[in-house]
């Protein structure tokens, strides 16, 4: 820190939030100056406890970032070191400073890598720009947490979430949590692939899809940036279909690349595009569900249903959710967690749906000990592929604990 710090030599940068109503944040501007050092003003609710660490903390981010002479305000309100390392970033960033440099902190072991058919009946999304939420996100049990760059980002903070995120990815446990991202629209969600693939997250979520050139195109930068970092384990893509031309082009959208693991459609953008009204029932959009299905199951991928807005209404959200089940989906997307339980319960196996899958599976491994070309159920004959949705059912039922 250094007494008589000269006049500003460019605009000022800032990022983050402050205020009464803010916590797990800081705001931090970073006025470049000619010369005079580093001059950091700290404002925090913990300064008597953290104000030291805090400051330590910036001064080594601004020396990563190659900041030698500035003013530095910050003022705390609560947040964890990561986030404070991104904020300084982007401020530095925004004031024209340390382009190119990254500043990244420890990495939190990285998850087992993500298996393809993996169970994902639930997906939270979680604003990209609102530190506040990550920390316990994993703690709702959904199978997914999708860390949001696109609709929950106001343009303007896209450059300072996407460095958000990244840190996320490297320094928070979200514990059991498949973990993705929801990348903006192309061609700024490749800026936003330069940030986030070097983190491995699970799956990335490319938004408003409607050809699979764009999913191709996706899918070679994620395989360039994989090389340049030497990564190799899997990162999955979901296209995300958001218009009635998404919708006529899903099965090409769904083979477009071999890292595709889902497909799912975002119904406020398509009803939008339509010109009508997005419904509890969903008449408006059951052909658009049914063709992404098909497609889907074409594929050999994932059929993952939308978000359903209405929070407060559980019963309709229970009666939508096992609608989408009967449809062919897999799952759905969640905007809070009082979903999550609602949803997962909606996706579980019947028992009688259990006991019947029991029944054929047990029926035809009595027909592989005997060396049976037909398997049988009583005076029924069962067929392969019914022999296979009950395997299926039951590996499901496996997996999400209701059988042993």
């Amino acid at each position: 820190m250094s007494a008589g710090i000269e006049t500003p030599v460019k605009p000022a940068g800032e990022a983050g939030h402050w205020g009464a109503d803010i916590r797990s944040d800081v705001h931090v501007r970073i006025e470049p100056c000619e010369r005079g050092g580093i001059d950091i003003e700290l404002e925090s609710r913990v300064k008597p406890y953290y104000g030291e660490s805090i400051r330590r903390q910036s001064e080594e981010v601004l020396e990563a970032l190659g900041v030698k002479h500035a003013r530095v305000a910050i003022h705390d309100e609560g947040a964890l070191p990561f986030v404070i390392a991104a904020r300084i970033e982007a401020a530095a960033r925004r004031a024209g400073l340390g382009e190119g440099t990254r500043v990244l902190p420890d990495r939190f072991p990285l998850p087992e890598p993500s298996a393809r058919d993996r169970m994902r009946r639930s997906r939270l999304y979680v604003p990209g720009s609102e530190p506040k939420y990550f920390i316990n996100a994993g703690l709702h049990g959904a199978d997914a947490i999708i860390l949001d760059l696109e609709d929950s980002v106001h343009l303007n903070e896209k450059d300072a979430a996407r460095l958000l995120v990244r840190n996320a990815l490297r320094a928070v446990d979200f514990l059991a949590c498949e973990r993705m991202v929801r990348i903006n629209q192309l061609p700024l969600g490749l800026e936003d692939l330069e940030e986030i693939v070097p983190e491995s997250p699970d799956l990335i979520l490319i938004p408003k899809v409607e050809s699979a050139s764009q999913v191709i195109e996706a899918s070679q930068k994620i395989a360039e940036i994989k090389a340049n970092y030497g990564i190799t384990r899997a990162i999955w893509l979901m296209p995300i279909l958001e218009s009635a031309l998404g919708i006529e082009k899903a099965y090409e959208i769904a083979t477009a690349a071999r890292e595709i693991a889902a497909l799912t459609i975002g119904l406020e953008d398509y009803t939008a595009d339509l010109g009508v009204a997005k419904t509890a029932g969903g008449a408006e959009s059951l052909f658009a569900r049914q063709r992404m299905v098909n497609a889907a199951h074409g594929a050999g991928v994932q059929a993952i249903d939308s978000v359903f807005g209405d929070v407060g209404d559980v019963e309709a959200l229970r009666v939508w959710a096992l609608n989408s089940r009967a449809m062919g989906f897999e799952g759905m997307g969640c905007v809070h967690p009082v979903q999550i339980a609602v949803i997962h319960q909606a996706f579980a196996p019947t028992q009688a749906e259990i006991e019947k899958a029991q029944k054929i599976v047990a029926a035809y491994h009595e027909a592989e000990r005997k060396g049976l070309g037909v398997v049988s159920l009583g005076s029924k004959m069962i067929d392969a592929p019914v022999v296979q949705r009950a395997l299926k059912l039951m590996a499901r039922a496996l997996a999400m604990g209701l059988v042993h």
